[in-house]
């Protein structure tokens, strides 16, 4: 009994080669797409985050700024100095959730990184195979 492998002209192998090739290409841009997808949604969920902290924070520290300026005020301290006191720590809160936000933004967080793991791996298992013939 022959091999059907040993039927088969070069033209077919070449061509069978070429859809494998094909057919993993499509599968590789299909993850990438998929993975950016996924990656663009959690972007999405930080930016609502940041966008929904600045706007509780905002309510929330005004109330809470003027009474901290008017406890200081009624402790001792001048109003302008009491309002400087509570500006820069209100500055400071804000420069925290600014870095923590864009940290959650970065763009190699957004990079397809399993896709390119896949492509290397595939990359590698060609030039093996074609170093083997």
């Amino acid at each position: 009994m022959t091999d059907s492998n040993t039927n088969r002209s070069a033209g077919d192998l070449v061509s069978d080669a070429m859809s494998n090739v094909s057919n993993l290409v499509r599968s590789e841009v299909d993850l990438a797409r998929a993975e950016v997808s996924e990656n663009m949604n959690k972007a999405g969920v930080a930016v609502g985050l940041i966008a929904g902290a600045a706007i509780i924070a905002l309510v929330a520290l005004n109330v809470l700024a003027a009474a901290l300026i008017a406890a200081l005020t009624e402790a001792g301290i001048e109003a302008g100095w009491s309002a400087l006191i509570v500006g820069a720590l209100l500055g400071v809160l804000a420069y925290v959730l600014i870095n923590k936000g864009v940290n959650d933004l970065k763009l190699s967080s957004l990079a397809p990184t399993r896709t390119a793991k896949n492509v290397q791996r595939d990359a590698a298992a060609v030039k093996e195979a074609y170093n083997d013939k």
